[in-house]
């Protein structure tokens, strides 16, 4: 794919005039569960520390997300504060706190399980993860009305690569993809000027919600640095049914994603879509990998700057 470097000025033509910002930070500690809104994230090689660090699996080990469990979009849950604080041990007393309409807070020990499920999956990728035991089972079996169990990624026996074709040497946890994805507001504003009722950001899950650049300038940012990090952006964000779930009462509808198919749809943004599965889609967001393989130490944090190095010529360079 053509790819073109900017300099400074360029740079900052193709954020959209200004200097680009972190607005804010969520991470989503259970998959298809509520996020959490953080000033800051330290890295971890797999993303931020804690995102998609746990799953609800069905009894055939399958991950559940709200695109057949739309009731996922209710949990909320809590990691203490100082979780997000580089080289922070848990003990005895360090708990994820999960919450759900109708039922009882449930406490999962953030010390390491003893138990283990095997066969779990996620898209293309099985293995083996760690088991929060029956307690956390039933919780979520009663919440969700069907056999259920909540499971911890694995990272001492289990690794996840990315798929290859579009990053290679780099592993995730449970996230659909890829280890980070950004989402400008000025971008979510675009769209919600389309719309007869606007939705909020936590409709499309971003890790890194920008503000100060032009609506969908990130999609054509090829690479970028935020504090220091060399960010690379791999592929546009193909949206799934996930965006047409009431974030506040886990209901599922057509919007925004019916509008949205008028101008953000790949024929419409002319992206080659020859190589991809994921035609009819509508896309926003850039997915993203950090290159900075040793980033142990490092954070990103509400108020970055961040610095556009290179960008795509067009759409038609744009992996999607």
């Amino acid at each position: 794919m053509a790819e073109e470097k900017t300099d400074g000025s360029s740079a900052t033509a193709a954020a959209g005039g200004g200097a680009p910002t972190v607005k804010s930070i969520f991470i989503y500690p259970i998959k298809s569960c509520k996020g959490i809104s953080v000033s800051k994230a330290p890295l971890s090689p797999t993303g931020f520390v804690w995102d998609r660090h746990w799953m609800v699996i069905s009894s055939k080990g399958r991950g559940s997300t709200q695109r057949v469990e739309p009731k996922l979009a209710l949990v909320q849950v809590e990691l203490p504060l100082e979780a997000f604080s580089f080289g922070w041990q848990p003990n005895n007393s360090s708990y994820l706190v999960v919450r759900a309409p109708g039922m009882a807070e449930l406490k999962v020990s953030l010390t390491k399980p003893g138990l283990r499920s095997d066969g779990v999956s996620i898209w293309d990728w099985s293995g083996s993860a760690l088991d929060e035991g029956d307690k956390a089972a039933k919780w979520f079996t009663d919440f969700l009305g069907k056999p259920s169990r909540l499971v911890r990624f694995n990272e001492e026996s289990e690794t996840r690569p990315t798929d290859p074709k579009y990053a290679t040497g780099f592993n995730v946890k449970f996230p659909d993809a890829f280890p980070y994805l950004l989402i400008s507001e000025p971008s979510l504003d675009a769209v919600n000027e389309q719309l007869k009722d606007p939705v909020s950001i936590n409709r499309f899950r971003p890790n890194i919600y920008v503000s100060g650049c032009q609506p969908f300038a990130e999609d054509l940012w090829k690479q970028i640095k935020i504090n220091g990090l060399t960010f690379q952006g791999v592929m546009l964000c193909p949206r799934c049914k996930v965006p047409t779930v009431n974030q506040e009462d886990g209901t599922q509808g057509n919007e925004p994603t019916k509008t949205m198919m008028k101008f953000r749809s790949s024929k419409v943004l002319e992206v080659d879509t020859t190589t991809t599965q994921f035609k009819g889609r509508v896309y926003l967001g850039q997915m993203l990998v950090c290159e900075d393989k040793t980033n142990m130490g490092k954070i990103v944090s509400v108020g970055d700057i961040i610095e556009v190095e290179k960008v795509f010529p067009s759409y038609a360079d744009v992996a999607v």
